[in-house]
């Protein structure tokens, strides 16, 4: 029987990543109750030895040697301690092994319940500790698993299993076993039961986080990253300002030969990032939104509606509102502002047509 234990005490101990001192003690709490239902007037007086090196696993009552008709499970007749150890005397202890396969069904259950308690609480600390820091940021993890139906993947991460959704992967992205991914820890759901680790690859952020790792100038802080709008898997649209005169913000993202912003559109599997200027000024930052549609001119329509008209020459008018009007939502999402877009023509037909109201009128009087 003991073999089988420390066996299953191994396997536990591994499938749980959790030390064998520790999984050791928690079997003894657990024991210890077990066996202090079966005999509650002896609460002291049950030692749980377990030792695997030596393979022993007892339950021990420790009773104290009587001449008399035992008074309760503490004490034990001379005559029945000398069948334990033949030199005990009254007033000795004897150490009498129990037989935990006589402790019962439901003492046993409960001894199992109380180690997968014991088990869950130490995971979730253990979870805890070790993404607590993580929440908003980049992990790198490697697949071990993709579910071919519903496309889910199993991640581990510093050997614990971790689920990226259909729904957090990036359109289009095929994630295969063994790949290292690179995901964005949105948050930790249910901390004080079982903690979800939340992963995204089409969160905003990851786009902020990538760029903070490849471009020194972000994560010192001289170049500040002042919005993001994205589209994962199509196109994402980040808004960068340098706090110093001396550098160039968006030089800093692209880097030497492309080679920063490369690095980040194959972390994102291809996907188009346009890296637009900020200004304090709304039109200036609009005009610049519209990349890379050239605007001839952005007017604030109402500021505290945020609604604006940009007008566009008209061979760039589908370039400024983009495949299926991407371009023109990316921008609005980037600045905050509604943006209704014309083409210079439309604007000019718009304008002269309220003039020639009024001549009509006037040659009506």
């Amino acid at each position: 029987m003991n073999n089988g234990f420390f066996e299953a005490l191994a396997d536990l101990g591994t499938e749980n990543s959790v030390d064998a001192e520790i999984m050791i003690e928690k079997v003894k709490i657990a024991m210890q109750k077990a066996a202090q239902r079966i005999y509650p007037e002896c609460k002291e007086n049950i030692r749980v030895d377990i030792d695997p090196e030596k393979k022993i696993f007892d339950v021990v009552l420790l009773q104290q040697v009587v001449d008399e008709e035992p008074y309760n499970d503490t004490e034990i007749h001379i005559d029945e301690a000398r069948t334990i150890d033949p030199n005990t005397y009254v007033g000795a202890t004897v150490e009498r092994k129990l037989d935990i396969s006589k402790f019962g069904r439901s003492s046993a259950q409960s001894a199992k319940q109380s180690i997968k308690g014991d088990l869950r609480d130490i995971n979730r600390d253990r979870i805890l500790e070790k993404f607590q820091d993580k929440e908003n940021d980049i992990i790198t993890a490697t697949v071990t698993q993709v579910e071919p139906g519903r496309g889910s993947a199993t991640l581990v991460y510093d050997k614990t299993e971790l689920y990226l959704l259909r729904q957090e992967q990036i359109p289009g992205e095929v994630i295969k076993e063994g790949m290292s991914l690179k995901v964005y820890v949105t948050g930790i759901a249910n901390k004080s039961r079982k903690p979800v680790i939340k992963l995204s690859r089409v969160h905003r952020d990851l786009v902020k986080r990538l760029f903070e790792l490849e471009v020194p100038e972000i994560y010192d802080g001289t170049v500040e990253v002042k919005a993001i709008s994205r589209e994962a898997g199509a196109r994402s649209k980040i808004a960068v300002f340098s706090h110093d005169a001396n550098v160039d913000a968006i030089g800093s993202c692209i880097g030497p030969k492309r080679s920063r912003i490369s690095a980040i559109v194959r972390e994102l599997n291809g996907e188009k990032i346009d890296l637009i200027p900020y200004s304090e000024d709304p039109a200036e930052f609009i005009a610049n939104a519209l990349s890379p549609a050239k605007v001839l001119s952005v007017t604030i329509t109402d500021e505290e509606q945020r609604t604006c008209t940009a007008i566009v020459p008209n061979d760039q008018l589908s370039l400024a509102i983009g495949n299926r009007g991407q371009n023109a939502k990316l921008a609005a999402k980037l600045t905050g502002f509604k943006i209704d877009i014309k083409s210079d023509l439309d604007a000019a037909e718009t304008e002269a047509a309220p003039a020639a109201e009024e001549e009509t009128a006037a040659d009506a009087e």
